[in-house]
């Protein structure tokens, strides 16, 4: 005990020796628990008052959110919004463009340094990281890339052999106005996510030798993270700039200027970088690839600050003055389909001193394309069906409710701890009353099966339920649509003379533009791309491709684009490689 309050206060000095008392008392019991993670490291556990406050890894001690909650000021905080709690629950890391940047500035850690993690109204930490460069550094590098490397959150195993509490509300100790303002923007923006429930108890199960720091399903990449505050991170460099622009902009306010600044790279793209073979276009594409780039230096486009607030209510009011036509091709997903370039707006406006001209913008056009693309976050969902109603009610949803799988395993979870069908002999299994034998078993199964261990019963429940999935493209509202996404299908097919040609289908459902693909493609192969409908549809294309092109597709989508390959189909169909002699 006297060794271990030794190497607290190493560790901690900002701990007084009163604090250090309290923290590691001489009288109360303290236990010390040996376990592994997941990835087998062998982590030392301290355990005070049924709580673990302590945790050990290669002899470095890292405190919990249960100690944190305690001593908040204890390791410098950087907040985050809280719908990312879930991805780092999940096992995610912290991506820079998550980070909120308060108006005081960010404490001045470097490379290595232990870090609370917190939400944005409140200073109760919620995750425990290590910053994986210096503050400087964070800056340099304009808020992208990886900031923190999470070890411990709230709500992960670690938490969960607890007494199970939640996080304090704790005040921030300087309240700031920006701050305020980012957080009112997410919620509006976040309106429709699933927000992760302070209400639900995990699950108790698990044994201790299985205890790891975080979900087994910790692979959870955060790539949606860095489209999540892509505005937000942006708000510090226009406040930045504003005084560039105060004399000229003086007389109006700054969402008008804001307004007036969507306006000019509205028209500006519209001359200069959209041309008629371009269309249909992604509404996503054109903001991304065309319009940011019409964007003068020192400025920044953001929508929450104009009038609209939405991309597609400022496409609208376009729309009713004749300027170009929208439409939804692909459910949630909408294209510019006509554009009227001899319309007066358009042939009235003038390029702005300083950009190239329009034959230079046109031939860097798809190049900027590839570089802006942000490959969409997809999360999959469930709907409670009819069937599975007696089981959800219990928890309050209907039919038709739509749920993570986080809230279905913590309903499911309750209702087995509400209704004891925890079996007493062997805690790993759940007795099977009337309604799981409704819900989850066949009628085959009925007379045979009396208990399901924990994984049968969860995934024998996700089954069963409506598959949905949410879609969040860069800039625009999530959208929640039927079943599981399609993946992107690459396909090989043979034409006359014996020739091979390489299609690929469902682009758009990504927020790739088709003919952007067909474009670089050809550029990189010197091979014909042409863009052809898909056969037995109205308004879906395929981009099709001369020889087997599997390699370079597979390239593309996975290291450049950044997508999954869970939602790529078909990238076994390449080509074999001749072998060295």
């Amino acid at each position: 005990r006297r060794k271990l309050r030794t190497d607290v206060a190493a560790a901690f000095p900002n701990l007084s020796a009163e604090q250090l008392a309290e923290f590691i008392p001489n009288k109360e019991e303290l236990n010390v628990i040996k376990i592994h993670s997941h990835k087998g490291e062998a982590i030392t556990v301290y355990m005070n008052n049924r709580n673990p406050i302590l945790f050990e890894i290669e002899k470095a001690l890292y405190p919990t959110v249960y100690t944190l909650w305690v001593y908040p000021d204890l390791l410098p905080a950087f907040s985050t919004w809280p719908p990312v709690l879930q991805k780092l629950a999940g096992g995610a890391d912290l991506m820079l463009p998550g980070v909120v940047v308060p108006s005081s500035g960010f404490p001045q850690v470097e490379r290595g340094t232990l870090c609370a993690v917190t939400l944005l109204g409140n200073r109760a930490p919620v995750a425990v990281a290590v910053a994986t460069m210096s503050t400087a550094e964070m800056l340099a590098a304009g808020m992208k890339g990886k900031g923190f490397a999470v070890l411990h959150t709230y709500m992960d195993h670690l938490w969960e052999y607890g007494d199970k509490s939640y996080p304090p509300t704790l005040a921030p100790l300087v309240t700031d106005s920006a701050e305020k303002e980012s957080a009112e923007d997410e919620e509006e923006m976040e309106g429709k996510e699933p927000v992760v429930s302070f209400s639900t108890d995990p699950s108790q199960h698990v044994d201790v030798g299985d205890l790891s720091l975080k979900e087994r399903d910790s692979c959870a990449i955060l790539m949606g993270k860095e489209e999540l505050s892509e505005n937000r991170g942006a708000e510090t460099a226009e406040d930045a700039n504003t005084e560039v622009q105060q004399e000229a902009e003086d007389s109006r306010t700054p969402q008008e200027q804001m307004d007036a600044l969507f306006s000019q790279c509205f028209f500006h793209a519209l001359k200069c970088k959209v041309k008629k073979s371009d269309l249909p276009l992604l509404t996503s594409t054109f903001l991304r690839s065309h319009m940011f780039s019409c964007c003068p230096a020192g400025q920044q486009l953001d929508i929450k600050k104009s009038s609209y607030k939405k991309f597609s209510k400022f496409l609208q009011c376009m729309q009713h003055q004749k300027i170009l036509q929208v439409k939804e091709l692909n459910k949630g997903v909408e294209s510019i389909v006509e554009v009227d370039w001899k319309h007066p707006d358009v042939k009235a406006f003038a390029v702005p001193e300083g950009f190239s001209s329009a034959s230079a913008a046109q031939d860097s056009k798809s190049e900027d394309r590839e570089q802006v693309y942000r490959a969409p976050e997809i999360i999959p969902l469930y709907g409670v069906s009819t069937k599975m109603i007696p089981l959800f009610q219990e928890s309050g949803h209907r039919k038709g409710s739509i749920l993570s799988s986080s809230e279905v395993r913590n309903i499911i979870i309750n209702y087995v701890k509400t209704n004891e069908l925890i079996d007493e002999t062997n805690k790993n299994f759940v007795k099977v009353n009337a309604i799981l034998c409704d819900c989850l078993l066949d009628k085959s199964e009925q007379d045979e099966i009396s208990n399901l261990k924990w994984d049968d019963l969860l995934s024998r429940c996700l089954e069963r339920l409506q598959p949905l999935h949410q879609v969040t493209f860069f800039g625009q509202e999530p959208v929640v649509r039927k079943g599981n996404i399609e993946p992107i299908n690459i396909a090989i097919a043979q034409r006359s003379s014996n020739k091979k040609v390489t299609i690929i289908k469902n682009l758009e459902l990504y927020g790739l533009d088709p003919q952007c693909v067909a474009n670089i493609l050809q550029q990189k192969v010197q091979a014909s791309a042409t863009i052809t409908p898909v056969p037995g549809t109205k308004d879906r294309v395929q981009v099709q491709i001369q020889g087997n092109q599997i390699h370079h597709l597979a390239k593309m989508l996975l290291e450049e684009y950044q997508l999954p390959r869970k939602y790529i189909q078909g990238l076994e169909k390449a080509p074999k490689l001749g072998r060295k002699k």
